[in-house]
């Protein structure tokens, strides 16, 4: 009589499984599948300028036909671990843009403290950010020297770079010495262009 009874009870609590695992039942003994952690959006290094918007056209102020200062610069998006930033200007489309012949460097920057994210309109020794070093465009001399461009009109690229180190004084670098000095170093890079044309 107890084997019966107990045969029962085993029958009872199966049924009782199958009912709770059937289809639209509201108990159901099956794992439920963990919903996939929703993925942080990281953020792009971008920088801007107020002065010109981008592909657009360098206001005359900036370049030899005006006060030739340097336009004002904006950046976001600093990648975590950026410790300095450096920055090179410069004119991929020298002398002649139907014929280049030449990269022109017209600004090199380095060791902008990582707290920096803008640089005003007229940039000077003076004026950068405490700690910024400056190297060499290619009229061998530090600072920036704006867009002067021979004959068509001519692009010229504000290439930003985050850097996860600060840099040793390069006793005013040329482009070439800096980006060899940045190798291995670049966290992110973004670049604004913009166009000039003598009139």
């Amino acid at each position: 009589m107890k084997t019966v009874s107990r045969s029962i009870t085993i029958a009872l609590g199966l049924a009782s499984f199958v009912a709770c695992s059937a289809p639209g039942s509201k108990t159901s003994f099956a794992k439920e599948t963990p919903a996939p952690a929703s993925q942080e959006k990281s953020m792009s290094l971008e920088i801007s300028s107020k002065a010109f918007a981008p592909n657009g056209d360098i206001p005359s102020s900036h370049t030899c036909q005006g006060k030739d200062v340097s336009p004002a610069l904006t950046w976001t998006g600093a990648p975590s671990g950026t410790k300095s930033w450096a920055l090179i200007v410069d004119d991929p489309d020298a002398p002649d843009p139907a014929a280049p012949k030449m990269t022109w460097v017209h600004w090199v920057l380095y060791d902008l403290p990582s707290e920096a994210h803008s640089l005003p309109e007229g940039a000077s020794a003076k004026t950068l950010p405490k700690g910024s070093l400056e190297g060499l465009n290619d009229w061998k001399q530090p600072g920036w020297r704006g867009p002067c461009p021979p004959v068509g009109k001519h692009r010229y690229f504000f290439k930003l770079y985050a850097l996860d180190t600060v840099l040793p004084d390069l006793k005013k670098p040329t482009k070439a010495a800096l980006e060899e000095a940045m190798k291995g170093h670049v966290l992110a890079h973004a670049e604004l262009v913009g166009r000039y044309q003598k009139h």
